[in-house]
């Protein structure tokens, strides 16, 4: 179960991969008008992500990400639009990434967070008047969440030490004492990895420790609406490790103050912690029993401070929730997760009805604001992510960063599909076809595969790196129908079918997967002897399942997988997941050796396979790829593994990106016979 999804970055491989399917990509754009061309790896650079939001008033802060092609980096500014969308700009230059952009009280500052060169984080502060964005000085550690006092005087810092980087002269020894001791990104987890509270005043610019017990970890710290206290996520008086769950606290903004437990939960996938203007309750976001929660569900839950109790507001929502925005007395807006789809909604307090803000096949990423004034930013099958107005049950566009990119390709067409899983089952997914598709004709098919489990393929064209909607597109544009399942344990569909294939890993998906070949074979779209799998993730786990049940498929991507689940055990972030869904090794042998089959029944596989991962990933080590890699090649089955160097699990930088999506293709090109189109 991997709760990263499949990434636009990928791998190197084994042939000339500069003018692949040059024929092909000239069909598509040919076919689409002289006005249009087909798309082009470099598109992958030259796109943007639009990506958090916030909002003041009638304006609206934001950031862009887009390639820094010199330093070989993605990079991020901070830009500002109003409600009217008559004024854009941009606010700091690409130099070091920016993130996590919030307005003062007043409106007069921009705050965000600034990555360093060792990958720590520092605030700043932009004044809007006129300047430079400063840092704030006296701020020493790796900032990861922040919030402002109602007043604008203060700031609340939840941050941990800045230690030096692995291999750094001067590194100390990485003492190791609890049971989640690694993360991807994070690498090893150790008590300098804890992150505590600090106060920090800004006119005096000191720090002031607030919370400081070196077992527990401090997180989404929120002043109240009068300033007297803050509330924040805890597991001061929980193992999160061992039980999964967190609390929620309350302490008052001043040091000295002694946290105060209100209620306890199970940890969410997307933590949203938020207060009521009126200072009564308190809004979080709630998850699942360990045994589950791999399998999104988040849900609303507001707890009262007079009563001292907590009640699921969303109750009778069988969606995944994400995106909490700020509060009104009576409702507050959040994005929901519904069968291919991603909308905002308005969640009244009082009897957690909920409401669409805005109708049709959009993908919300991100979400502020409230009443008459909410933007997220967006995307559908036809418009890479910008910030949009919601009003009146719709979506009015307010930034335009890739308009004049979009206006130039011709994007295949992406339709809605339904059709029966090998043992009956209604599943639902996409297609995407070639924008010279001509009915009646087969094609070369590719079944791509998202991950997590716990996401879903929706409609949309993120740009970000958690989305394998451009890629879709990116074989389309090259001659391919693209098959895009959500097969059971997606979440959009509900609790019980996110649920289905708990402890049961790579049976109901493949069997759902198939499902939809056998759909396109029996439409006459897909050509039975042309047909191609892959994923990343999950989806490179699920793609080692599929061909090690199936040999009909000619060429496979496995990106970022795992065959030998026990060999995982320890080497990766997922110990609580492992031990409450599948119990531990030494307990469940037979299960282990269950899940892990395609590992274990390497001999059955056929297709021509190509592995991928980065050296860095602790989410799914890059052995899960090695040890499929040396399976194959010792079986004689044609193979190849792509090692990405400083990579994490979704990978960064830009050369490696563009390199990635060529090889993709390369190597499904030559396997399905499309070389030389």
């Amino acid at each position: 179960m991997r709760t990263t999804l499949l990434t636009i970055a990928c791998g190197a491989g084994l042939f000339a991969v500069g003018a692949v399917g040059a024929v092909g990509a000239a069909g598509a754009a040919g076919a689409a008008g002289a006005s249009k061309r087909a798309l082009d790896a470099s598109d992958f650079e030259r796109l943007l992500s639009v990506e958090t939001l916030a909002c003041s008033g009638d304006w609206i802060v934001y950031t862009v990400e887009g390639s820094d092609l010199e330093a070989d980096e993605r990079k991020s500014s901070v830009w500002m639009t109003d409600f009217e969308g008559s004024t854009d700009l941009k606010l700091t230059a690409a130099g070091e990434s920016a993130s996590d952009p919030k307005f003062s009280p007043d409106g007069r500052y921009v705050s965000f967070l600034s990555e360093r060169k060792d990958e720590t984080k520092s605030l700043h502060l932009l004044d809007r008047r006129g300047g430079e964005a400063q840092p704030l000085d006296g701020i020493a550690g790796d900032v990861a969440e922040y919030a402002w006092s109602p007043d604008g005087t203060r700031l609340v810092i939840s941050m941990s030490e800045a230690a030096k980087g692995e291999g750094e002269k001067g590194a100390r020894p990485i003492v190791i004492d609890r049971l989640h001791f690694k993360q991807d990104r994070d690498g090893y987890l150790s008590a300098a990895d804890r992150t505590h509270l600090y106060l920090f005043d800004l006119a005096t610019k000191t720090l002031t420790p607030l919370t400081t017990d070196p077992q527990a970890d401090d997180t989404a710290p929120e002043f109240s609406p009068d300033g007297r206290h803050i509330a924040f996520f805890s597991n001061r008086t929980t193992d999160e490790d061992r039980t999964g769950k967190l609390e929620a606290d309350l302490i008052e903004a001043r040091a000295g103050a002694a946290p105060r437990k209100l209620t306890e939960f199970f940890a969410p996938n997307k933590p949203a912690l938020r207060w009521t203007p009126d200072g009564t309750r308190l809004l979080y976001t709630t998850g699942l029993e360990p045994r589950l929660n791999a399998y999104i569900q988040d849900r609303l839950s507001v707890f009262t401070l007079a009563e001292g109790k907590s009640r699921l507001l969303t109750e009778r929502l069988d969606r995944a929730l994400m995106g909490v925005s700020t509060a009104s007395d009576d409702s507050v807006e959040a994005i929901v997760e519904d069968d291919g789809v991603e909308l905002p909604v308005s969640v009244r307090l009082d009897t957690g009805e909920t409401q669409r803000l805005a109708t049709g096949k959009w993908s919300a990423a991100s979400i502020c604001g409230g009443g008459k004034h909410v933007a997220v930013v967006a995307s559908n099958d036809s418009s890479a992510p910008e910030v949009y107005a919601v009003e009146a049950g719709g979506l009015r566009k307010l930034s335009h960063h890739n308009d004049a990119e979009m206006a130039e390709i011709a994007l295949g067409g992406v339709e809605d599909i339904s059709f029966p899983s090998r043992d009956g089952t209604i599943i639902h997914g996409m297609m995407v076809k070639p924008a010279d598709y001509r009915p009646g004709q087969t094609y070369p098919t590719i079944l791509w595969i998202h991950g997590g489990p716990n996401e879903q393929d929706e409609h949309g064209l993120a740009i970000d790196a958690y989305s394998p909607q451009l890629e879709r597109q990116w074989f389309a544009a090259h001659g391919y129908v693209v098959l895009a399942v959500n097969y059971r344990g997606s979440s959009g569909r509900g609790a019980a079918f996110a649920q289905a294939i708990a402890a049961d890993w790579g049976h109901k998906e493949v069997a759902d997967l198939l499902g939809a070949v056998d759909y396109a074979v029996r439409e006459k779209i897909a050509d039975p002897h042309r047909l191609g799998v892959g994923g990343w993730s999950y989806g490179g786990i699920l793609t080692d399942y599929i061909i090690a049940s199936d040999t009909r498929f000619k060429a496979a991507v496995s990106g970022a997988g795992s065959a030998n689940q026990i060999s995982m055990y320890g080497a990766d972030q997922y110990i609580l997941q492992y031990n409450a869904e599948l119990q531990p090794p030494w307990a469940a042998t037979s299960l282990w050796l269950k899940v892990s089959y395609p590992f274990f029944h390497a001999d059955r596989i056929k297709t021509p396979t190509l592995f991928l991962g980065g050296t860095k990933d602790f989410n799914v080590p890059i052995a899960g790829g090695e040890q499929m890699y040396a399976s194959l090649r010792t079986l004689g089955v044609p193979t190849q593994l792509i090692v990405y160097p400083g990579q994490y699990h979704v990978l960064t930088r830009p050369s490696y990106i563009k390199d990635c999506v060529q090889r993709y293709l390369a190597w499904f090109d030559h396997y399905l016979g499309m070389t030389g189109r």
